[in-house]
């Protein structure tokens, strides 16, 4: 037993290791200047009821500052949606942005995000596409002219993602969620960056060429997916279009959730994970050093120098990560680290069993190869 944990320990450390040269490794890479003309953007926000900071989260694409043409397009299923009336406020506080808000019906397949932004698309005046969901936001105007400039240098670029910083809400369960997001999660992405390069995307806030997603088969190809930003990068990747990381990081508020809305969310995102990467998501079991690091104190208690070396490496990694990348503020806090680190990894053991979620109040079944039926 002890020579399992120690390599197990070892592995953690050398995955710290690789998560600061990872993000050394991401941070030097910045696109060149926009150039003029630019071209258009259209932005694409699925919406679902009023959700916390709702208006300042959409405020803040209406005043982007972007030289080119562009648009934002909203989607709602029913015209009595809680945000129409948020839309329809910034629409008039905003008059000289291009702006529609569509009522969209309900969806024919399981996945009502990729339905809203499917007769979005129809809809869009242009071939450069920003996917953003309703709890994203930005801290400046130059989101647009940072993707627009990593697209123009690269005429084969399909997809970018764009990393997000998390922002908590009051509970204690957002708190730790959003340390796992700013310290745990974006380590893994930017590991998986420097080894294998981007094969996949992630949600909250994706860029993409209209032309490339009709490559793949359009919006009808990734319907049925739980996860369908991973296969939409997956399926870009595949068709031999170039997929990044972007260098913009936009904002994710997260709200506050009590415990059991908190965990069902997070048992999802597992069990999703597991059937999206089953491989990837075995080699999790290093992106959580603190258990690693009480296991081998119990079985070594004579080696608690490792346990209290497991510890500064977790920090100064997921400092790298939180402060240096997705530049954070507050800083890391070493007690809720350890929290969360426990409870990650509590949450990576349950994502093995089982094959239902609950999405918005819905009950699902996911399928071995991701995707999902209602139930």
């Amino acid at each position: 037993m002890i020579w399992v944990s120690g390599a197990l320990l070892l592995g953690s450390w050398v995955y710290c290791i690789l998560m600061i040269l990872a993000v050394r490794k991401w941070v030097s890479v910045r696109p060149s200047p926009l150039r003029l003309p630019p071209e258009g953007i259209s932005i694409l926000k699925p919406l679902a009821g009023l959700d916390d900071g709702l208006e300042a989260n959409l405020r803040t694409f209406f005043t982007q500052d972007y030289r080119g043409p562009w648009e934002i397009l909203f989607a709602v299923r029913m015209e009595s949606d809680a945000a129409v009336p948020v839309v329809r406020k910034l629409q008039g506080e905003f008059p000289n942005v291009p702006s529609r808000l569509l009522i969209v019906g309900e969806p024919p397949y399981p996945n009502a995000k990729v339905w809203s932004l499917d007769r979005m698309m129809r809809e869009a005046s242009h071939d450069l596409l920003i996917m953003s969901d309703s709890d994203m936001r930005v801290d400046n105007p130059h989101m647009l002219t940072v993707i627009a400039a990593e697209f123009q240098d690269d005429s084969n670029l399909g997809v970018a993602t764009c990393p997000y910083r998390a922002y908590a809400g009051a509970s204690i369960w957002s708190r730790l969620e959003a340390m796992g997001m700013n310290t745990e999660f974006f380590g893994g992405v930017f590991v998986a960056r420097m080894l294998e390069g981007v094969r996949f995307a992630i949600g909250p806030t994706i860029a993409a060429r209209r032309r490339c997603l009709g490559a793949i088969g359009g919006f009808d190809k990734i319907s049925e997916y739980l996860a369908e930003d991973f296969v939409m990068g997956k399926f870009a990747a595949e068709a031999g279009w170039n997929v990044i990381l972007s260098s913009y990081v936009v904002e994710h508020h997260i709200g506050s959730e009590d415990f059991q809305k908190n965990a069902a969310h997070r048992i999802r995102w597992n069990r999703s994970t597991r059937r999206s990467r089953p491989a990837g998501y075995i080699g999790q079991i290093f992106t959580n050093p603190v258990p690693l690091g009480l296991l081998f104190a119990a079985v070594a208690p004579k080696v608690w120098i490792a346990l209290l070396f497991t510890l500064s490496l977790r920090v100064l990694s997921g400092k790298a990560v939180s402060e240096v990348a997705l530049r954070t503020r507050p800083l890391v806090d070493v007690p809720l680290l350890v929290a969360q680190d426990l409870l990650s990894f509590a949450f990576w053991l349950s994502g093995f069993f089982g094959n239902t979620i609950v999405w918005r109040g819905i009950r699902y079944k996911l399928e071995s190869d991701g995707k999902f039926t209602r139930i």
